[in-house]
């Protein structure tokens, strides 16, 4: 298959690859990514560090969209922790249903809005080990609060973030904590928070699970993993998705039009 041939050959010219090649060329695709998604950002709609909390537990197996719906209301009914702490379950219930698992996540909020009570005066912490030992929030969400909440840069390995990173040969792993590590190790601490976000953009729009879409990708020619997915243009621009999906193909040296008209319009983009 031409496909296996071209993934065997772009593997092989990083075989050899040392520990300091690895890096110069992380950082060189984290420059690209940047370079390919000014609008990164994290999607989820806050306007404190408690809303960034509870969104993101809310986020688990349902998209940021579903839970940007649900949260304006949500937020205005229960604006602080002792909010949730008092809650009627009944009603918390009824609102979280559209995000699925309503009832475990509801239960995780009441927790968490009582732990917070409890322990912080009902102030959400800004400390990585305080904000773990909350109900709730594990280190990935840690961090997406540190990050965008209090400013303090972290890395967010998410299902995206664990694939791409792979991919991309920076990690060999699949242990969420060991990559967090092993990325934090290549890339300046500064830019931790935003490339999680540009990490993400780029597999919800371009480095796709099942087919990315190579022949239409800004890192090609620094990828070890180039050819997972069709490498001619035509098939690669079809792939491409979200908002920007043209602007994507311009990028990456490929006409917009072939692009199609529902890959921009695609209000989710998986």
């Amino acid at each position: 298959m031409v496909g296996r041939s071209v993934l065997d050959k772009s593997a092989r010219r990083f075989a050899g690859e040392t520990p300091i090649g690895r890096k110069r060329r992380a950082r060189k695709m984290a420059k690209i990514l940047a370079e390919t998604h000014p609008d990164a950002h994290c999607e989820l709609d806050f306007t404190t560090p408690l809303e960034l909390a509870v969104a993101t537990v809310l986020s688990a197996q349902t998209t940021d969209v579903r839970v940007n719906l649900v949260t304006p209301t949500l937020f205005k009914l229960y604006p602080t922790a002792a909010d949730y702490a008092a809650a009627d379950r009944t009603a918390l219930e009824g609102l979280l249903r559209p995000t699925g698992f309503f009832r475990a996540k509801t239960d995780s909020v009441m927790k968490l809005g009582q732990a917070l009570v409890e322990k912080y005066d009902g102030v959400l912490p800004n400390k990585l080990e305080q904000l773990v030992a909350l109900p709730g929030i594990g280190r990935k969400t840690a961090n997406v609060i540190l990050g965008n909440a209090f400013g303090v840069p972290g890395i967010t390995v998410d299902t995206h973030f664990r694939r791409l990173t792979n991919r991309f040969g920076w990690v060999r792993e699949e242990d969420p904590v060991k990559i967090e590590f092993q990325v934090a190790d290549l890339i300046e601490k500064r830019d931790w928070t935003m490339l999680s976000h540009r990490v993400i953009f780029h597999g919800r729009r371009v480095c796709h699970a099942r087919k990315p879409a190579c022949g239409a990708c800004t890192l090609a020619a620094l990828c070890p993993s180039y050819g997972t997915g069709p490498t001619e243009a035509p098939a690669a621009a079809k792939l491409l998705k979200g908002p920007r999906a043209r602007e994507l193909a311009v990028a990456a040296g490929v006409d917009p039009e072939l692009v199609p008209a529902a890959a921009v319009l695609d209000p989710e983009t998986p």
